[in-house]
């Protein structure tokens, strides 16, 4: 097995921390778009209970 070199780890180290932005990153979007999916269906279903529509339900 190989040493690496300080550069080589300062890179590694680099890497890492660039993979770990861009994934907590990715987590933050989803869970943004989910909280405004969940608000947009809970104001479309207050505005159909509110019109005396059915309110379907998923199943």
């Amino acid at each position: 097995m190989n040493r690496l070199t300080p550069d080589q780890l300062k890179a590694r180290t680099n890497r890492n921390r660039a993979i770990a932005g861009v994934l907590v990153a990715f987590i933050v979007l989803v869970f943004g778009v989910t909280v405004l999916n969940l608000k947009r269906n809970i104001d479309a279903r207050k505005d159909a209970i509110a019109a005396g529509r059915p309110v379907g339900y998923a199943g």
